[in-house]
């Protein structure tokens, strides 16, 4: 009976442990936003920044014939006809709020005060805006609206809370939609991934031509053209994202972080090189149905993340030995000392 009695105790307490965890989630984010000085000067401004790109953000009133800015950029992200492929964008305002909560408490240590040069910040964004307004270039305006809203912070909490910030705020970069605009890397990299799969599937024994993008069967028993998004786009995206996170998260030598950034393009080609040569091998056994299957996503879609995993695999490779170097230098330098 004591022993039953003790069980019951035990589950009790932890069962009241687990109840008071999103209780103090909360708890900490209330006090967190209780420290947090000029919220209504912010929120005021901000509110006031974020109408004028909602009635006064786009000047192009063509296939989507709309002064907001905001259902510009949904088009750009969600509709079917966009040649941006962007959906990524519709995440990263989450993410962003994701990496300030994370960082919560690193800013609000800092000295947070009014720091009246952030009103030079928000004329320039402002220029820039009306720049892109007048000239009818919407991707100046969205540019424009974060670093207005990235000048409002430095206004209402000061420089030091700019610096610290820089970081979560250079992950809006990935919110701009540039796809139509970086034709001069995506075809090179179109050709190249087109190449590669061409030499690969030589060496499996599969007579494969290639003419530009384009791969094809000497009987003509399949053929398929190498998009931007099989080159590659969709991935480099994601893996120079996910770069991005783990590397300002994990290291503070701009040194590691560069070179981690950098490699999300060879992992980016090494992932739709693969993708690719599965689609000519299925090809070239069952004709361009099997193909077309593995096109899809194959069995359960797995195929589609096919692409993602060198770039994550090797990301985490790669900064598991920058970090094993670091501690190596660092632990040769105490021995020196």
């Amino acid at each position: 009976m004591v022993l039953l009695s003790e069980s019951w105790n035990n589950a009790q307490m932890n069962g009241n442990q687990t109840k008071t965890l999103p209780t103090d989630w909360r708890t900490d984010t209330v006090a967190c936003w209780r420290r947090l000085p000029n919220k209504v000067f912010f929120f005021a401004l901000l509110a006031a920044w974020l109408l004028l790109f909602q009635f006064w953000g786009n000047s192009i009133l063509g296939y989507v014939h709309t002064s907001s800015l905001f259902v510009w950029l949904d088009e750009a992200y969600n509709s079917a006809m966009s040649v941006e492929d962007a959906g990524h964008g519709n995440l990263i305002p989450f993410l962003v709020v994701g990496v300030f909560w994370w960082k919560r408490k690193e800013l609000l240590a800092l000295p947070l005060q009014v720091w009246w040069p952030g009103i030079l910040m928000l004329v320039a964004a402002l220029g820039l805006h009306v720049a892109g307004y007048l000239v009818q270039q919407p991707l100046l305006s969205v540019v424009a609206l974060f670093a207005g809203i990235y000048a409002l912070m430095g206004l209402a909490w000061g420089r030091a809370w700019l610096r610290h910030s820089a970081y979560p705020f250079f992950l809006f970069v990935f919110s701009i939609p540039l796809a139509s605009h970086l034709n001069f890397i995506l075809f090179p990299l179109r050709l190249l991934v087109s190449w590669l799969v061409e030499m690969a599937s030589h060496l499996l024994g599969i007579d494969v031509i290639r003419h530009g993008t384009q791969l094809t069967d000497p009987s003509g028993a399949y053929g398929y053209d190498v998009a931007a998004a099989c080159g590659g786009m969709r991935s480099l995206v994601a893996i120079f994202l996910l770069a991005t996170i783990y590397g300002f998260a994990t290291f503070r030598t701009p040194g590691k972080r560069i070179f981690l950034m950098a490699l999300a393009l060879p992992f980016a080609v090494l992932g739709n090189m693969l993708r690719l040569l599965l689609i000519i091998l299925a090809a070239d056994l069952g004709g361009q149905e099997w193909g077309n299957y593995i096109h899809e996503g194959g069995p359960l879609g797995i195929i589609s993340l096919l692409p993602y995993v060198p770039g994550i695999a090797g990301l985490i490779y790669a900064g598991h030995r920058l970090e094993r170097r670091g501690d190596k230098n660092k632990s040769a330098g105490e021995e020196r000392a």
